[in-house]
């Protein structure tokens, strides 16, 4: 097994981090990695806010839903689908650029920034640095939003906190392969195998150091998508010039 799929398969999520800095080089390697990662016809459509700031990082950490380990941890980046430099190309060119009314064009961002958080995260492990990604940048997106100054055609997608590690969580088990790789066509026959799962994810979360429990996968996602989970959104994306309906 080579370094590189040995460091992808550790990957694990930290959310606790020691007081120490991230050395700047390394951070700017982890940039430049991301500029190198496959992107939509080289459009870029995402941009990176880091936040280092003290009390800015306080400020996310409360918007993102009092997340401590924003505040804990030396760098926050904050991942956004960003149109705003299309726009500027398109007064450049003299060309109407309309990100409203096509919603392939939210996907594109989203898929853009997808593959920039990954390769980020994937760049930072390289180093021996800790990782989580933070869904939560999307709870208070508007506030988020004024927070950072992200102009029209930009939002919020992901956050990312990297520092050294702090607390080793351990692994939280994966999906079987066979119920995320499928050859030729779909096998839609997955119910053994999220029982089977279900099983190890619940063994996993009684016996974990730290934050134990009892449930399954099935009934946490079933729960997590009954119900909109962030409210906002649709405004958030009308304000800043993408479907929203």
């Amino acid at each position: 097994m080579n370094e590189v799929i040995k460091s992808l398969k550790a990957h694990r999520s930290f959310r606790s981090y020691q007081n120490k800095a991230v050395d700047e080089e390394q951070l700017d390697q982890i940039i430049q990695a991301v500029q190198a990662s496959p992107n939509w016809i080289n459009g870029q459509q995402y941009s990176i806010i880091a936040v280092k700031d003290e009390e800015r990082k306080k400020k996310l950490a409360e918007l993102c839903g009092n997340q401590k380990h924003i505040e804990e941890a030396p760098v926050f980046l904050v991942f956004c689908a960003d149109f705003y430099r299309t726009h500027l190309a398109g007064e450049m060119e003299g060309t109407l650029i309309n990100t409203a009314d096509d919603i392939d064009t939210l996907i594109v961002g989203v898929t853009d920034v997808g593959i920039a958080l990954g390769t980020a995260v994937a760049a930072a492990e390289s180093f021996g640095l800790g990782t989580v990604a933070i869904g939560g940048i999307r709870r208070n997106a508007l506030e988020v939003i004024e927070l950072l100054d992200l102009p029209e055609y930009v939002i919020p997608v992901s956050g990312l906190c990297i520092g050294h590690p702090g607390q080793d969580p351990g692994q939280k088990p994966r999906l079987p392969k066979e119920a995320v790789y499928h050859e030729e066509r779909y096998n839609r026959e997955l119910e053994p195998l999220l029982e089977e799962y279900n099983e190890r994810y619940s063994r996993y979360l009684q016996e974990r150091s730290t934050n134990n429990r009892a449930g399954t996968w099935t009934q946490f996602v079933a729960s997590f998508f009954s119900k909109r989970y962030y409210q906002g959104i649709a405004e958030m994306l009308r304000k800043q010039k993408f479907p929203g309906d």
